[in-house]
């Protein structure tokens, strides 16, 4: 672990001027079946990355086998979505049994290495316990968010051709049951390839069980043993594919293998974290997303650490709830959201005033850019001005953190990620693709060397994983990023550069909501954008044309509950406005950089708009902006 801004040069230094020694030395921490001696080779313009190519090993030995003698530690806190419900504690023994029998439940029912398992639940155990069993047997799981639509959920089990879907019964979130099966049985009347529904008992919910398909967990767990042989696995053989929005409509699954990622996941949760045996570590995401996947499965078990895993939500029974876990566990690393923040923020300091908090050693922010007024209000409120705050930037295809703070190593700066972790080589590049060297710049974030959990293609479309990443700037692997580099080389992250919009941490793209708002039988055409809003960060603004009707309709109502049925509750745009047109070019393209500025109330500075088809509908679409804002 790395110690001091000394220790942190020296590793920083070591790891830029020989990449390949130094995560060779770092990959002698973990067991091999077969120790890798063929580090690294790529090619960006493949782009084509394989780490520890020859090695073989199984990620879950170096959780269970590996930590044996931290079996009696705990490895799992569930802490459930009602504070007067019973929480779970598992060891780490407790877990592999756990696991074991969950990868026997998946063997019984045909499941083989390389096959592809979705997973569909809330956050229980059994959703960090499914994970494991996969890796355990070597196939291949990908965790659908549960708030996610059936149709969202069935473009990922048609894309990844899943054999099996592992879901619940259903789910409390906050004061509300949410039909979680019933999502998945809607979702498979669009599927053939799925073999079998494993249900897991969460709610009690009256739910339909399709004869021959449709299996309960529990009764399945009764006729297997917990005794279960990990799986050989090649360094670059598929750990998961996790789906993230992009610019175009269908969501591309990033593809994360298992030596690599193994690897970078430990390296950033020891370091970034600071992590020591006996803390108690909380990341409140779901696992539904990369961050969960990273910083409360992998990462933290790898490690050997204590994790929380968290169903409810940060206001339910009401906005005390994170910091009365805290001080239930007496957590000592918090890891949680710029969203939760400004939204915790707006109810006041009374939920936060009566919490003790002073077992808390570092607190952390992911998923966006935090803004300076919020990462304030965490600094006094939280970290009491006692901790230093981790303002990490990485993203789902880069697998682990990027660039941050290391906690009593690097200083913080309000709103800057600072400085990129061992391994990482960053670089802002102008528009024409020239790499900039001085400080206080900005331009396009990009990285120059591959790192070990770089994602290594979208599943079943390397092309698209090509065009998306390594297109652009030949050479360099591109974020789609902006950021500011100040003069002490600390970078700020300034947000997305393409049509992707970053809703609550959580990434989404234009056309995927344009898609689903033209299904409206009401619509004709559809645009949306971000714009700024003080708790989600970034805002849904749409901007549509509608068909003429004689009708009295709820254009708001009806355009998000189809966006809700389509995508689900997180795509459903904040604003609407209905607009005679939009704003393109000859050539048909939407000048979405005008839209942005009207949805952001700006209307000067427009730039040439003499190229647009129909230059006179800004000041069309202006108006009725200004009509609504009455």
């Amino acid at each position: 672990m790395i110690e001091s801004r000394e220790d942190y040069n020296k590793h920083y230094k070591h790891s830029v001027d020989n990449p390949r020694k130094y995560w060779q030395e770092y990959s002698k921490n973990f067991m091999w079946k077969n120790s890798p001696e063929k580090i690294l080779s790529w090619n960006f313009n493949d782009p084509d990355i394989k780490w520890f190519e020859d090695g073989t090993l199984n990620i879950t030995e170096n959780i269970f086998e590996r930590n044996i003698k931290n079996k009696d530690d705990t490895a799992i806190i569930w802490e459930a979505n009602n504070p007067s419900e019973s929480n779970k504690e598992y060891t780490y023994s407790e877990l592999f049994d756990e696991v074991c029998t969950f990868a026997n439940v998946l063997k019984k029912n045909g499941v083989e290495k390389g096959d592809r398992v979705i997973i569909y639940l809330p956050m229980i155990p059994e959703a960090a316990i499914s994970m494991l069993a996969c890796a355990r047997i070597g196939a291949v799981h990908s965790v659908v968010f549960a708030g996610f639509s059936a149709n969202s959920l069935s473009d990922r089990i048609n894309d990844c051709s899943a054999k099996v879907v592992i879901t619940s019964d259903g789910n409390f979130r906050g004061s509300k049951v949410i039909n979680v099966k019933g999502v998945v049985d809607e979702a498979l009347k669009n599927s053939d390839c799925v073999k079998n529904v494993l249900t897991v008992m969460r709610t009690g919910s009256d739910i339909d069980m399709v004869k021959g398909r449709d299996l309960w967990y529990h009764e399945e767990s009764k006729l297997v043993d917990n005794i279960c042989t990990a799986e050989e696995m090649t360094s670059e053989d598929l750990l998961f594919i996790l789906y993230t929005s992009g610019s175009t409509g269908k969501p591309k699954g990033v593809v994360h293998t298992c030596a690599g990622y193994m690897l970078y996941a430990q390296f950033t949760f020891e370091n970034v974290f600071q992590y020591s045996r006996g803390d108690t570590y909380w990341c409140t995401a779901d696992v539904g997303w990369i961050t969960g996947h990273s910083y409360i499965v992998y990462g933290p078990l790898l490690t050997g650490a204590k994790t929380i895993l968290f169903e409810g939500v940060p206001t339910y029974p009401d906005a005390s709830r994170f910091w009365k876990v805290i001080d239930k566990y007496k957590v000592n690393q918090f890891y949680t959201a710029p969203t939760a923040i400004r939204a915790l923020q707006s109810y006041g300091e009374k939920f936060i005033r009566d919490s003790d908090l002073s077992s808390l050693k570092v607190i952390g922010s992911v998923g966006e850019p935090i803004n300076e007024e919020a990462w304030n209000w965490y600094n006094d409120n939280v970290g009491k001005n006692n901790c230093p705050i981790v303002d990490t930037w990485w993203q789902t295809e880069t697998g682990g953190i990027m660039i941050s703070p290391l906690p009593n190593i690097i200083d913080c700066k309000p709103t800057y990620a600072t400085l990129p972790l061992p391994g990482i080589q960053p670089v802002l590049l102008d528009n024409q693709g020239n790499e900039i060297l001085e400080n206080n710049v900005e331009g396009n974030l990009c990285i120059k060397y591959p790192w070990p959990s770089i994602l290594r293609t979208t599943y079943g479309d390397h092309n698209r994983c090509r065009e998306t990443y390594f297109s652009t700037f030949k050479g360099y692997y591109f974020t789609g990023d902006g950021a500011r580099r100040d003069e002490n080389g600390y970078y700020r992250i300034l947000g997305r550069v393409d049509d992707v919009i970053n809703v609550s941490g959580h990434r989404i793209g234009t056309a995927e909501v344009e898609d689903a708002i033209n299904l409206n039988k009401e619509v004709i055409e559809s645009a949306v954008v971000g714009f700024p809003h003080e708790i989600k960060g970034q805002g849904i603004f749409g901007f549509i044309i509608i068909k003429e009707s004689e009708k009295e309709i709820d254009y708001f109502s009806s355009i998000r509950e189809t966006v809700n049925k389509y995508i689900g509750p997180i795509a459903k745009p904040d604003q609407i406005l209905i607009v005679p047109g939009l704003p393109k070019t000859r050539s048909g393209k939407i000048m979405r950089r005008i839209l942005r500025k009207i949805a952001s109330n700006q209307f000067d500075n427009f730039g040439d708009i003499s190229t647009l088809l129909n230059p006179d509908i800004v000041e069309k679409i202006i108006s009725n902006y200004k009509k609504l804002s009455k």
